[in-house]
């Protein structure tokens, strides 16, 4: 970036060059709309057979088309707004510059030396000092600096005449102004360099190749498209967002937006825009829709089987965004990523315009693969379904926000000691912060919050009540399935008592932990268990049964927990006070026994799962939409252990 271009430069054509490429990113997305949502809708309606499902794809590919042209024309719209408002304040301080050396009279060159006049007595000779040429110091210590360097920019570094020897100028008044206005005009020079090499380098990366095909590897350069904006434009937007600020203050942050500016957040930051609580559902969902398809195209460029996995999670995500179930609520994917074990927020109805409102955190083994997209998805569609039954303004959320521990269920009776707190700790930080955002971004005066946790994801839940102030919004929490809290009472949940509701199964082992100073010599019995199976007191009693292989011993060993714990303590599990205890103080409701452990030919535990299916748990079901709708007065109780 030289004087001459920098001046004449024009940061609102940029600016103009932006909205047209906004306006064919908005006239896409459209169309891609409309395809979706109506063309495609009617044909699959009105015919069938090879000619039907041959159109049906083409129309596919064409959404496919408008899509990935909505993103890379709002990216180059972001690019160019962002060079446009970044290269607008050095542009503002060479003018300025300019303006002060034509006032003075002082010629400037091409290359922004300042040439000022004689001036000044020289004590010595009595004459007046000489003028001369002022090269600018930008600040840098490269070979670009010539205040340093030279005007010969050889490389080789030079010494001013002001610091190694006899300045012939000095006491010149002139000298030092132009000294001032050149430096000035460097700094100048610098900056703009600095912003022009960033955003060509973004912008010559928003190419199409030659007869544009969407798949797989498109969308992965669409991904690395995404990045390289993102990283041009950090100084420009996201600096900007309000990270530090709660839930509350990022609504009205976004609220005090332009649609303008809201786009270009969108454009190229939806993976943040996505994931930020306080912005509103309807947004998020666009934005994460966005970034969801990036996610799949960088992905799909990855090897190993962690990205494999979440590459199946994120398809069938995405298919079912794509074809929804009337029967159900309309789906909003409020939050995704692939950090950790991977992110996923899937809500059934909209949070924000929903009066009760409920989200369910998943525990042991659940990470963002395919049986999440399968089965946690599922649970909260149900409860939504069931919810919305009771009242039709009723959402419900499965919150994957965490990394659960990925123990496999199995193995948890097993390995229950290398179980810890820690990840429920880290979830219930992030929990209370999504929870405070639904808070904030609720359109209903006072809308019912009700906070579900399952098997290890009731630890979070429990972790999260116990924090100073509670979950923010919640009314009532529910724990199904639940190794424990880390609470001795339900009175620590900051609800009251009479709002804590717990659903646990007779066949559950999961509820049945052994404590801590207890599972010593349990354990240790059945880590020996091997093939030979393992003998402990069985279900029915301590006639004691034989269960083969190691998977046996789990059993055995859970089973006949029960007849040691009740000599010590009765209320106490892995993680503090069982929830389903007289002790603890909760509301215990009723649900279905369950199939038993390995006996009734399902695995080592079925029951553990069916809290929320209407059909393997109709009572379960039915009590949790009781609660999540407002009406937990007529749930069906059961008394506590």
């Amino acid at each position: 970036m030289d004087l001459k271009t920098l001046r004449s430069l024009k940061p609102s054509e940029y600016a103009e060059a932006a909205d047209g490429y906004r306006a064919v990113s908005d006239m896409a997305d459209a169309a891609k709309d409309r395809i979706g949502r109506q063309i495609t809708r009617a044909m699959r309606k009105a015919n069938e057979g090879e000619a039907a499902d041959a159109a049906q794809k083409q129309l596919k590919r064409l959404s496919e088309n408008f899509h990935y042209t909505q993103i890379e024309c709002g990216l180059v719209s972001g690019t160019l707004n962002g060079f446009s408002s970044e290269i607008a304040a050095p542009r503002r301080r060479l003018l300025e510059a300019l303006e002060d050396a034509a006032a003075l009279e002082y010629p400037v060159s091409a290359n922004g030396d300042v040439t000022y006049p004689a001036g000044g007595k020289n004590e010595l000779t009595g004459g007046e000092i000489p003028g001369g040429t002022a090269v600018g110091n930008n600040g840098m210590l490269n070979p670009g600096n010539r205040s340093i360097y030279g005007p010969g920019n050889n490389g080789l570094y030079t010494p001013s005449t002001g610091t190694s020897g006899f300045d012939p100028h000095r006491g010149n008044p002139h000298a030092a102004k132009a000294r001032d206005i050149a430096d000035r005009i460097a700094h100048a020079l610098r900056e703009a360099g600095e912003v022009d090499e960033r955003y060509s380098r973004a912008l010559s990366k928003l190419k199409a190749a030659p007869g544009l095909k969407v798949d797989m590897k498109t969308w992965a350069d669409a991904a690395a498209d995404t990045k390289a904006v993102g990283v041009a434009a950090a100084g420009y937007l996201k600096g900007d967002i309000p990270f530090d600020k709660s839930p509350a203050a990022r609504k009205d942050w976004w609220d005090h937006l332009t649609p303008e500016q809201r786009d270009e957040y969108l454009a190229i930051y939806p993976d943040v825009i996505g994931n930020l609580d306080g912005i509103p559902a309807v947004v998020r969902d666009e934005a994460n829709r966005e970034n969801l398809q990036l996610l799949i195209g960088k992905l799909s460029e990855q090897d190993g089987e962690k990205s494999k996995m979440m590459l199946d999670g994120l398809k069938s995500i995405d298919y079912q965004l794509q074809h929804p179930d009337p029967k159900f609520p309309p789906m909003y994917l409020l939050g995704i990523g692939d950090e950790g074990n991977g992110r996923a927020i899937v809500s059934y109805g909209n949070p924000d315009a929903s009066k009760n409102v409920s989200a369910y955190v998943p525990g042991l083994g659940t990470s963002l693969d395919s049986e999440f997209a399968k089965n946690d998805l599922k649970r909260a569609r149900d409860m939504a379904k069931d919810a919305q039954f009771y009242d039709s303004s009723s959402a419900s959320m499965v919150w994957l926000g965490y990394d659960a521990p990925q123990l496999p269920a199995v193995e948890f009776a097993q390995n229950a000691d290398v179980i810890s707190m820690d990840d429920a700790k880290a979830g219930a930080a992030s929990y209370n912060q999504f929870m405070a955002g639904i808070s904030a971004t609720n359109e209903n005066r006072d809308p019912h919050v009700t906070a579900i946790g399952h098997s290890y994801g009731s630890l979070t839940v429990g972790q999260a009540a116990q924090r100073h102030g509670g979950i923010p919004g919640a009314d009532d929490i529910v724990l199904v399935g639940s190794p424990g809290t880390g609470a001795h009472y339900a009175t620590d949940f900051n609800v009251g008592k009479e709002h804590v509701f717990v659903g646990a199964a007779d066949n559950d082992p999961v509820t049945k932990l052994p404590n801590r100073n207890e599972a010593g010599g349990i354990f240790t019995g059945i880590a020996g268990g091997g093939s030979a199976g393992f003998v402990l007191g069985g279900m029915g009693g301590p006639a004691g049964a034989v269960v083969g292989g190691a998977s046996g011993a789990v059993v055995g060993g859970i089973a006949g927990y029960e007849a040691q714990n009740a000599q010590t303590d009765p209320s106490a599990i892995w993680f503090g006070t069982d929830p389903a205890s007289e002790e603890f103080g909760a509301h215990r409701f009723r649900v279905d026994d369950g199939p038993r452990p390995f006996i009734d030919g399902q695995g080592p535990t079925p029951a553990h799962s069916n809290y929320f299916d209407p059909e393997k748990d109709a009572e379960s079901a039915n009590n949790i939409a009781l609660i999540v709708s407002g009406n937990s007065s007529d749930i069906q109780l059961e008394r506590p252990r």
